[in-house]
């Protein structure tokens, strides 16, 4: 989706009262007036629609509904294994890639593994990697505020999907500009993506993985098409969960002060992006969550494995003393032991355990 041109609002004005200075002599009673204005009423931001992008979600939406019937009643078998490969790479395209190599710099990546990212990045098709990294930073320094692109204090479907449907906020444009972006510009894998970004964005997001199934197994065109479509619109809402669902529902541990939540149905649907307290307030962590749990953080597991064969490095994470601190200073005293030895453990509930089959000394 392009980025939407700035959208004019409403503001009101009084201007002061003028005075008549009287002839000497003359007596004149003047009624000062002032206006009455409820400044509680005034609009600080005014939804202008983008009547375009409605009309193409509204496309998808629909096409996605279609996907839905022919992935259950006519796709082959072989088309339904290719979707879920095409839902992990393009997920993992958006949460290793645009999210934490280059939006939060939490590791490193060489060459290959940035141009397969910035490719995987292409499927899912949600704004170049530039732009994308550019709004997930604001969103990060001006969390929840007129300057954050999904507010979430605007509701729900605001910060799911809504915010792209609409005019973007002034402050979004004003404070967004000092928010860096030279690292980001400083990459040629990204910068030759955002160049060629409308031609490579239809290509690897709806030609190739509607065609692929057609050529290689003789899936019907119209099949191929809108269960394609139905693999992309499910990829976005994961990601749009991270937004909303995540700003709104799960538990606090680390920060009880913001409105980012840890949510575990958001991180299943999310690669591991719904550990969202945590991600806010250790944003630096390439985990992205406390513990580097495969099951619900894939992205992790797939980031370690490229650690190993050397295509990622510096992956950073916090210090297991420095997160305990921080829960206890500011969280809202849900974070649980991850298990035997953890520092949380209260030293009774050592002393009260039982301990079978017991190895002799």
């Amino acid at each position: 989706m392009a980025p939407n041109p700035l959208g004019k609002s409403n503001y009101y004005s009084s201007a002061e009262p003028v005075q008549i200075i009287s002839k000497p002599g003359v007596q004149q009673d003047v009624q000062r007036y002032q206006p009455k204005i409820d400044r509680s009423a005034t609009p600080k931001y005014r939804w202008q629609v983008v009547w375009r992008n409605v009309l193409i979600f509204v496309y998808l939406h629909v096409a996605a509904f279609y996907g839905i019937y022919y992935f259950f009643t006519a796709a082959k078998a072989l088309t339904l294994l290719y979707s879920f490969i095409t839902v992990s790479i393009s997920s993992l395209g958006v949460t290793m890639g645009a999210h934490r190599l280059w939006a939060h710099r939490s590791y490193k990546a060489k060459f290959p593994l940035r141009v397969l990212l910035m490719i995987c990045q292409t499927v899912a098709l949600q704004n170049d990697v530039y732009e994308w990294v550019r709004d997930h930073r604001v969103h990060h320094k001006f969390t929840d505020t007129d300057a954050d692109p999904h507010n979430s204090n605007r509701g729900f479907f605001f910060s799911h999907m809504g915010w792209l449907l609409v005019k973007k906020h002034r402050d979004v444009y004003t404070k967004g500009k000092g928010v860096p972006m030279d690292d980001v510009a400083a990459d040629p894998v990204v910068m030759f993506q955002r160049k060629y970004y409308l031609i490579l964005a239809p290509l690897f997001c709806f030609i190739l993985p509607s065609l692929i199934p057609c050529w290689f197994w003789n899936e019907n065109f119209n099949v191929s098409w809108h269960v394609n479509i139905f693999r992309y619109l499910v990829v976005l809402h994961g990601t749009w969960c991270v937004n909303s669902a995540a700003h709104m529902w799960g538990s606090k541990p680390f920060d009880k002060n913001i409105n980012a939540c840890d949510n575990r149905a958001v991180a299943f649907v999310g690669f591991g992006e719904g550990w969202h307290n945590y991600h806010h307030v250790f944003p630096w962590d390439y985990k992205a969550a406390e513990l580097g749990n495969y099951s619900m953080n894939g992205s992790t597991a797939v980031l370690d494995f490229m650690a190993k064969i050397g295509w990622a490095y510096d992956l950073k994470t916090v210090n297991v003393e420095m997160v305990a601190n921080r829960a206890k200073r500011t969280g809202d005293g849900s974070r649980t032991v991850w298990g035997w030895g953890d520092v949380d453990m209260k030293p009774e509930e050592i002393e009260m355990a039982d301990i079978h089959h017991k190895k002799k000394e």
